[in-house]
């Protein structure tokens, strides 16, 4: 999550299950816009996929409109997303579920009928890409504001219930971006209509990317990014504010209480700016059994001016942490105790390695991924823009940090491969850890480096254990594929991007994987047993 991601033009794309090349002349008339298009689209089918599910992709060769619009981008992008999915839904969708099911097994098959029979209405059944179990949400038509599906906070109530916690648009930065949330009665199967925590009530003020804090006192927290209007980081620029629950979730409470960054030499120095900081991963519990989380702070302009623009346009950026010291007692937000980490504010960076910001002492380290380690300490795992993850070890409960450096499969091993995205890691009840990533450096597919968002796919993960006497504490197990998109785009937005703003859950023996698939549908896989029985780690 960059605090300058935007959306992407429109741009076609279709899929279909037979090698067939056709053409469809649609002519439409919107009255109620005023004017008229005529669409040609021909598509040309290209080689099924049979690793990615059987699913083959096609693309969308011509557009042609006939008249131009008289009203905004949008609404012409919205129409235009409109139809094609009309189309994809009627005619192919059916054909698409009857490849892939050729191919199943019948607990398989049975398993996707009852999940296609619980899933909520959808403009695409391009969903099923990626295989989940879980439909927690599916946008009903593109370019609405429920398209962009992002920060997937799923959890465990103080009752017991599933909940999922997410922020909402019609695309990232949009400045329509809400806080939402769901919940599941029924272990994930089924969910309830979205609830709304926040949204914005003048333009430009902008909630977004909340999180959960659950005390053990039975009080439920929700912190996002309030847009106040000062801001040179764009909409999610803004003070976390904090609502609260009494009620397992069921209803949020305003508290009116903001919590301010922790200002640094990196911020802007007229106070009205705030500082940019985003939480992305749920909190976890410290080695004093403290909840703890990690966040990115992105330097003002003020104080690192951005040096390249186009695709290299990157802000300096660091990574930080806040523990909550009381929140077990299940105070008012007005009470609650923040300490910032490190003690030692620009402590945690990552040259990007690339000039000129590598010369003019500029860091790209975000995203950070933190771990508790049986003897207490903290590991924490970043992204970068070197092609690689980085990390770095906490023996001091986060108040100081080693030197960050490379992460590896093991003390002198190959390093992990990653661009530009997010990489959560996940202790695990047994012990071990879960990392996922994109096991590549950036130059995948067409990908012009690891600086390039169109590199945030396909995901794999591995397996780590801890290694006491090791240099790097956590040694991975060799990578295992677990879905990809293949570069198939959707909706209004028309990203094909795997970014995994998730969230992992094991109950009764269930271990499940929550995300958003190209920052539209959210879903969840089950990681089972038998799935990580082969991905053994070096000793």
């Amino acid at each position: 999550m960059d605090p300058f991601d935007g959306w992407h033009t429109f741009t076609g794309w279709f899929k279909q299950s037979t090698p067939l090349v056709f053409q469809i002349g649609c002519k439409l008339q919107m009255l109620h816009l005023g004017w008229r298009a005529t669409i040609s689209y021909t598509f040309t089918n290209q080689q099924v996929d049979k690793s990615a599910g059987g699913f083959p992709t096609a693309s969308l060769n011509k557009v042609r409109r006939g008249t131009d619009v008289t009203r905004d981008d949008i609404n012409r992008r919205r129409f235009l997303s409109g139809s094609t999915a009309t189309i994809l839904t009627s005619q192919l969708a059916a054909r698409m579920c009857a490849t892939v099911q050729a191919a199943e097994s019948p607990a398989e098959a049975v398993r996707r009928q009852d999940l296609l029979q619980r899933a909520p209405e959808c403009y695409t059944d391009d969903w099923l890409r990626t295989n989940p179990d879980y439909v927690i949400y599916l946008p009903k038509t593109p370019g609405e504001r429920d398209e962009y599906a992002d920060h997937i906070h799923v959890f465990y109530t103080p009752g017991g219930d599933l909940m999922c916690l997410w922020t909402q648009g019609t695309y990232e930065s949009a400045p329509d971006m809400r806080v939402v949330y769901s919940r599941s009665r029924d272990g994930g199967r089924s969910w309830s209509p979205i609830q709304i925590i926040d949204e914005p009530k003048h333009k430009n003020v902008t909630p977004a990317l909340g999180f959960p804090l659950i005390s053990r006192s039975g009080r439920m927290y929700c912190l996002y990014n309030q847009n106040l209007g000062y801001t040179d980081q764009g909409l999610f620029n803004g003070p976390l504010r904090v609502k609260y629950s009494d009620d397992d979730g069921h209803t949020w409470i305003a508290s009116g209480v903001d919590i301010p960054w922790r200002r640094t030499r990196f911020d802007h120095p007229d106070p009205k700016v705030s500082p940019t900081g985003i939480v992305w991963q749920q909190p976890i519990r410290d080695g004093k059994n403290r909840m703890i989380v990690g966040f990115t702070r992105w330097s003002s302009p003020m104080a690192y001016p951005r040096p390249v623009g186009g695709n290299r346009n990157h802000s300096d950026s660091q990574c930080e942490l806040m523990r909550f010291e009381n929140i077990d007692d299940g105070p008012h937000p007005r009470d609650l105790k923040v300490t910032w980490l490190p003690d030692r504010e620009g402590t945690i960076r990552v040259s990007p390695q690339i000039e000129p910001e590598a010369s003019n002492g500029y860091s790209l380290a975000q995203e950070p991924g933190i771990a508790l380690l049986p003897d207490g300490r903290l590991f924490m795992t970043m992204r970068t823009v070197t092609g690689h993850i980085w990390y770095t070890v906490s023996e001091d409960h986060g108040h100081s940090w080693q030197t960050t450096q490379p992460l590896r499969y093991h003390d002198n091993g190959p390093k992990i491969e990653h661009p530009k995205s997010p990489e959560p890691l996940y202790r695990l009840e047994d012990g071990r850890y879960l990392l996922f990533y994109h096991n590549h450096r950036g130059y995948r597919d067409g990908a012009t480096g690891p600086w390039d968002m169109d590199a945030r796919r396909p995901i794999y993960m591995t397996v780590g254990e801890f290694r006491p006497l090791a240099e790097q504490p956590i040694w991975f197990s060799r990578p295992k594929f677990l879905f990809d998109t293949q570069k198939v785009k959707v909706g209004l937005t028309q990203l094909w991007w795997l970014a995994m703003y998730a969230s992992l859950t094991e109950h009764q023996g269930q271990r499940t994987f929550w995300y958003s698939d190209r920052k539209q549908f959210v879903l969840g896989k089950n990681i089972s047993d038998e799935m990580l029985a082969d991905m053994t780690v070096p000793s």
